[in-house]
C-alpha cells in the first residue's frame, strides 16, 4: 500500500484486488471477450475460462463444480438462497429460522418474505455474539422449511455453530443456508463438513473484484429462480455471465486455497499483536466477539468514553470501520452489538479493525500508535 494512504485495517469491508487476480483477468480484456454461450472459438475460450473458475471455487469449499452458481455478489446470493428456496418449497411450510445478527442481505429478504406470508423467527445470541445451537434448534417447528445462519459475523468475527445446527435441521428435512462471505479465504469452509445445502460467497471479500459472487447449491436442492431470462447458470441465474470478474474470483479462490494454512496463522498473529497493544494501553477497553471462535483477522474493540465517529476522525492514519454511528445528537449502535447486549457506553465507542493479506508487521505497530493517540485525544476532549 502506498505510504501516502492510511494503513488499511478494513479488510472485512472489502479487500484490494490481488495482483495475481488482475493478471488472470487480463485475457478477458484482450482475446477472451466472447459470449460463453456462443459456439465459435471466442465463445468457447470464454466458456473454458468460466468453467475453470467454477472448478477453482468448488475446490475451495469442497463442492462439485456443477453446484456453483455465479452471481453478482453476496447480496444476490443471499436473496437467491432465501427467496428462491422459500418459494420453491412453500407447499411444505412457511416458517424460516435465522439469527438476530445476520447481514442486511439476509435480514431484508426475510422481511420481504414475511410480506408474502412467511413467518420468520430471529434467534438471539450470547454476549460473545454466538447463537446457542440448542435455542436455534428449539425454534424449529413442523412447518420450518429453511434455516439461515451466517458462518461468521462480519462485525465481531464470531464463528457460529453451523455444523451442529445443520445436522439437526437436515434430520428434520429442513434446508440450511449459511452466509460465508466473511469466512471464505480466512478459515476452512467445507460444505460437506458443515452439512449445508446453500452457501454464499462474495468476491470482494476474497481479493477479487466487486460485483461478483457465487452461491453453492447442493445437488437436488429445490430452488425457484428470482430473475427471469435465458438459461445460464443451470437456469437459476439468467444473463450473460460476467466472465471477466468470474475469472478473477476463480483465481482468488485458487490463491486462497493454496495460502490459507499459513495466512490464517499470520493474520491471527497480527490481530493478536494489535489487540495486546491496545489492551495494554487501555485496560478498560472491551474486545467484542468470542475470544477463540473468531475470525483470525478481526478485532472489534470498544473504548468507553468515546464515540466511534470521533475516534475515526482523530486517526486519519488508519482506515477502519465504526460499530456505531452518530447522527445529530443520537448514536445508532449496530444491531449486532445491540443483540450482544454490549452496554451503550461501550457500544458507541466501538471500532472494527480487520487485517488482511497485505497487512505488514510495521502497519500494526504504526496503527496501534495512531489509535492510542486518537483514543487519548478523544477522551481528553470528548
Amino acid at each position: 500500500m502506498d505510504d501516502h494512504y492510511p494503513i488499511y485495517l478494513d479488510y472485512n469491508a472489502t479487500t484490494p484486488i490481488d495482483p495475481r487476480v488482475v493478471e488472470a483477468m487480463r485475457p478477458c480484456w484482450e482475446t477472451a471477450f466472447g459470449n460463453p454461450s456462443s459456439s465459435h472459438a471466442y465463445g468457447r475460450q470464454a466458456k473454458a475460462l468460466l468453467e475453470e473458475a467454477r472448478r477453482h471455487l468448488a475446490a475451495l469449499v469442497n463442492a462439485r463444480s456443477d453446484e456453483i452458481v455465479f452471481t453478482s455478489g453476496g447480496t444476490e446470493s443471499n436473496n437467491m438462497a432465501l427467496c428462491g428456496v422459500a418459494r420453491a418449497v412453500v407447499s411444505r411450510g412457511r416458517h424460516i429460522v435465522t439469527s438476530r445478527i445476520e447481514h442486511p442481505a439476509v435480514v431484508e429478504p426475510c422481511l420481504a418474505l414475511m410480506e408474502e406470508g412467511f413467518d420468520v423467527t430471529f434467534v438471539g445470541v450470547d454476549h460473545y455474539g454466538m447463537v446457542d445451537p440448542d435455542e436455534m434448534i428449539a425454534a424449529f417447528r413442523p412447518d420450518t422449511i429453511l434455516v439461515s445462519l451466517m458462518h461468521s459475523n462480519n462485525e465481531v468475527g464470531t464463528l457460529q455453530p453451523v455444523k451442529r445446527i445443520a445436522q439437526a435441521a437436515r434430520d428434520r428435512g429442513i434446508l440450511v443456508h449459511t452466509d460465508a462471505a466473511q469466512s471464505v479465504g480466512k478459515v476452512p469452509v467445507d460444505v460437506n463438513d458443515l452439512g449445508v445445502d446453500l452457501l454464499t460467497v462474495a468476491g470482494h471479500k476474497l481479493y477479487a473484484p466487486k460485483g461478483v459472487g457465487a452461491l453453492y447449491v447442493r445437488r437436488g436442492t429445490p430452488m425457484q429462480k428470482i430473475l427471469y431470462g435465458a438459461g445460464q447458470e443451470r437456469g437459476l441465474r439468467p444473463g450473460t455471465e460476467n466472465v471477466l470478474e468470474i475469472v478473477g474470483l476463480g483465481m482468488a479462490a485458487a490463491v486462497a486455497l493454496e495460502e490459507l494454512p499459513k495466512e490464517r496463522i499470520r493474520m491471527r498473529a497480527l490481530r493478536d499483536r494489535l489487540q495486546e497493544r491496545l489492551a495494554a494501553a487501555f485496560p478498560e477497553a472491551r474486545v467484542n466477539g468470542h475470544p477463540e471462535h473468531r475470525l483470525p483477522n478481526t478485532l472489534s474493540v470498544s473504548f468507553p468514553g468515546t464515540t466511534a465517529d470521533a475516534l475515526l476522525s482523530a486517526m486519519p492514519e488508519v482506515a477502519a470501520s465504526a460499530g456505531a454511528a452518530c447522527h445529530s445528537d443520537q448514536v445508532r449502535v449496530s444491531h449486532v452489538l445491540e443483540a450482544m447486549g454490549v452496554p451503550m457506553e461501550a457500544a458507541k465507542g466501538t471500532v472494527r479493525l480487520s487485517v488482511g493479506r497485505f497487512t505488514r508487521d510495521e502497519d500494526i505497530d504504526e496503527a496501534a500508535a495512531a489509535i492510542e493517540r486518537a483514543v487519548k485525544k478523544v477522551m481528553e476532549h470528548p
